[in-house]
């Protein structure tokens, strides 16, 4: 066992692992030091992927994409720094239990007290949330032994705050909105139409509530649809818990409901953790590199201000949403409902993330309103503070991808910086005209940009299908030009402090879709559209 008072100088800070104490969190208690966690530390990668935008900029078709298999050998990580961290842990007194190497992540067990002495963690206590409850918070940076400077990327679970919401409203008089199914939303945006997603697999993100197979069956007959296969996966800890929080249980239906009524023929799988980072991580994590299920489409409706994240947190996260573009694996991410702000009250704008992570595909919210099976106008959602709308705005932690460099992202409103532009896309998102969902039992209405990355991750799923091959990190695709007739430019509204205007902006992105245009563009044959089953009009 290593001496408590081992010299500092023996040791570095974790880079981005500072945490910073909530001050609407009062301390109510010290961590208890012989309760047992869990940590999951990730690793460096063997070499880095940097092929992977390049590789993006071909078609489709022309990409060279890796196997799960070949990623781990060539991007995992390394024995010699896996058995580095073994004996770490020996050194300290920590078991060792799962070892990912494709991953790169490692998960340490012990007591609170072993695990604060190993990492060094300092301001150990226990914390109230404002509606989450008791938490087991931090404050400062974690350290590791000098030696293995570079080899721990991230640590996570020591510090167990809650750190992302479900991006979803439900309408709270659903008896006077109007209500699209999502299969009439697919034909207003003119999904194509003789496809079902057959042969792909969809993974969906959820940290909390659950499904429930009897209400996805009567969902579904009641569309004429056929009700896909679900699996639940569950990650540390995580499972599929209908009934204990309605809206938790909204976000995985909604997610569920959408992606399987636009591609029905797809496989859903759901992946529960825990709303903390290193469930949201693992999460992620787990389902890219799913050797066993294998998704083409990641799907994502939570998520948090960007800069309430750790760095390490954030830098984790993009390097999983790298190696889903080096799978060819496409990953959609809400882009938030509360505007330009993301909900938070210190008089700035803020991005959400992870939707301003450059390998996400960041979806935004309209307001849609759909006369005899088409778009009859469409705006930025934005129903006020009370009501929600579309998140987007200028992100203050990542630089202006390349993809964006043409696209004329203005400067952060607050700082005057550049830096990435987000949503990239949009679709109909407004509670006032949302998806009739149903949850618990009963038919709902429900809205916000939840919805969005779903619709896009099923209509991901059918281009998918047509190609013969995954579109995987679609941006380059879609800001290179050739695709611009694959989408509706939203010009009117505002979600704050920017406005949509022509061409690309920090509202709704490129705009919402024209789904047998973009498949078109993105190398896919020209078909006549059949109408889709289930489609006769707006509901109200």
């Amino acid at each position: 066992m290593a001496s408590e008072d081992r010299a500092s100088a023996d040791r570095v800070a974790v880079p981005g692992s500072e945490r910073e104490p909530e001050p609407a969190h009062p301390r109510v208690g010290d961590a208890e030091p012989d309760r047992k966690l869990e940590v999951t530390v990730y690793l460096r990668p063997v070499s880095p992927l940097d092929w992977v935008d390049h590789e993006a900029t071909r078609p489709p078709a022309q990409r060279r994409t890796l196997s799960r298999e070949q990623l781990a050998s060539a991007h995992g990580a390394s024995q010699d720094d896996v058995d580095a961290v073994r004996a770490f842990a020996a050194e300290y007194g920590l078991e060792v239990g799962d070892v990912d190497v494709g991953r790169r992540s490692i998960v340490l067990g012990g007591t609170v007290a072993a695990v604060t002495r190993a990492f060094e963690a300092q301001g150990l206590g226990s914390f109230e949330h404002p509606t989450s409850g008791v938490y087991r918070g931090r404050t400062g940076p974690l350290t590791v032994p000098a030696a293995l400077a570079g080899v721990i990327t991230g640590v996570f679970g020591i510090d167990n705050r809650p750190q992302a919401h479900p991006h979803l409203r439900f309408h709270a008089h659903a008896a006077r909105a109007t209500s699209y199914t999502p299969v009439q939303v697919a034909q207003a945006y003119a999904f194509p139409s003789n496809l079902n997603g057959a042969g792909q697999t969809v993974a969906v993100i959820e940290l909390g509530g659950g499904f429930s197979q009897a209400d996805l069956t009567a969902y579904f007959a009641s569309l004429g649809v056929p009700a896909p296969t679900v699996t639940a996966v569950g990650v540390d800890g995580g499972s599929n818990s209908p009934g204990t929080d309605q809206n938790a249980d909204g976000e995985v239906m909604l997610d569920i409901e959408v992606i399987g009524a636009v591609a029905s023929g797809a496989s859903i799988v759901v992946y529960f953790a825990n709303t903390t980072d290193q469930g949201f991580l693992d999460a992620v994590s787990t389902a890219v590199h799913d050797t066993t299920h294998k998704p083409s489409v990641v799907s994502i409706s939570w998520g948090g201000p960007e800069d309430s994240w750790t760095r390490q947190a954030r830098d984790q996260m993009e390097q999983s949403l790298t190696e889903a573009a080096a799978l060819g694996v496409t990953v959609t991410v809400a882009s938030g409902d509360n505007g330009s702000t993301d909900g938070v009250t210190d008089g700035k704008q803020h991005v959400d993330f992870p939707a301003s992570a450059p390998h996400a595909l960041a979806c935004g919210g309209t307001s849609l309103q759909v006369q005899n099976g088409k778009v009859s106008s469409e705006t930025v959602w934005n129903d006020g503070a009370g009501g929600g709308a579309g998140g987007g705005g200028v992100s203050i932690e990542f630089a202006v991808p390349s993809y964006q460099r043409a696209a004329g992202v203005p400067p952060n409103v607050d700082s005057g910086a550049a830096g990435r532009g987000v949503p990239d896309v949009c679709g109909d998102a407004d509670p006032e005209t949302g998806y009739t969902i149903r949850v618990d039992g009963a038919e709902q209405t429900i809205g916000g940009t939840s919805a969005v990355a779903p619709l896009w991750a099923g209509l991901t799923a059918l281009i998918n299908e047509a190609l013969g091959t995954p579109v995987g990190f679609l941006q380059p695709q879609l800001y290179a030009g050739a695709t611009q007739t694959a989408f509706s430019d939203i010009t009117q509204g505002n979600n704050g402090s920017y406005h949509a205007g022509p061409g690309w902006d920090a509202c709704t992105g490129l705009g919402s879709p024209n789904g047998t245009a973009l498949l078109q563009a993105l190398g896919g044959p020209r078909r006549r559209r059949r109408q889709r089953p289930g489609t006769t009009g707006a509901g109200s």
